[in-house]
């Protein structure tokens, strides 16, 4: 039996969605076409979004004035849903400085901040290192880097593999951490406990009774920050390539 708060939905499934190049274009905000076939969506369904982001940033890029983030969606999990929201009221929020400990974060974030020091890429910004409630997110580029900036190092890293060649580094240096390494986006990583990637979000669901749980999002492939929700047991995957690829499938499959 689904949750008498979804008791409106004739369809007692829910659509859970990536947000960068997913539903937007990364890190910019959301287009009218997109946020009207998401309105029409959650009419039928029960709609969410799950990022590594944090809500901030999710709020920037899905904004609305009626509510802290777009479209009304029931479910927001922000840093894979380490921090998770349902119908706007906060479920939980997982630390990652705890699980890690501040005796092992400092040399970690050390290694880090010198590795991006001596790495020789074309261009760096600022925020190489941002820490959120979950997770660090690094970018080898820096977070404050322009649309085209970005565009750059993401084609950079296409045929040098700057942040693979990162990730090994630091698995190799760390092993005994527990830590998963995810890329995501154009520009940067995210580095989190093991158990702690978007799967993490289907535990806040668990329990609602929904007869099928879709996900929908872009970085599917092994080693992208979508597979492991993209392949989970639990949810039918959708690999979308854009937000128009998006746009499509919701219409052709949803609607």
């Amino acid at each position: 039996m689904v949750s008498a708060a979804f008791a409106d939905r004739p369809i007692k499934k829910l659509v859970l969605f990536d947000v960068d190049e997913t539903l937007t274009p990364a890190r910019q905000v959301v287009s009218p076409e997109m946020d009207q076939v998401l309105r029409d969506l959650r009419k039928r369904y029960v709609t969410g979004v799950v990022s590594g982001s944090n809500l901030v940033k999710i709020a920037e890029q899905l904004p609305n004035s009626e509510y802290f983030t777009a479209l009304d969606f029931d479910y927001v999990f922000a840093e894979n849903g380490l921090v998770a929201y349902k119908l706007g009221q906060v479920l939980e929020a997982q630390s990652f400085i705890k699980h890690v400990g501040e005796d092992r974060y400092k040399p970690f974030v050390n290694f880090i901040l010198h590795y991006i020091a001596d790495l020789d890429v074309p261009i760096k910004r600022g925020t190489f290192v941002e820490f959120r409630n979950g997770m660090i997110n690094v970018s080898p580029l820096g977070r404050n880097a322009t649309i085209a900036e970005r565009n750059e190092f993401e084609a950079y890293d296409k045929q040098h593999n700057v942040r693979a060649k990162f990730i090994k580094v630091l698995q190799d240096k760390f092993p005994d951490y527990g830590l998963t390494y995810s890329i995501g986006g154009k520009i940067s990583f995210d580095i989190f406990p093991h158990g702690w990637d978007k799967t993490y979000s289907l535990k806040h669901v668990a329990d609602e009774g929904f007869d099928e749980i879709h996900f929908v999002g872009d970085k599917t492939q092994p080693g992208g920050n979508d597979y492991e929700i993209y392949s989970d047991r639990r949810t039918i995957g959708h690999s979308v390539d854009n937000p128009e690829h998006t746009i499509r499938l919701l219409r052709e499959e949803f609607l």
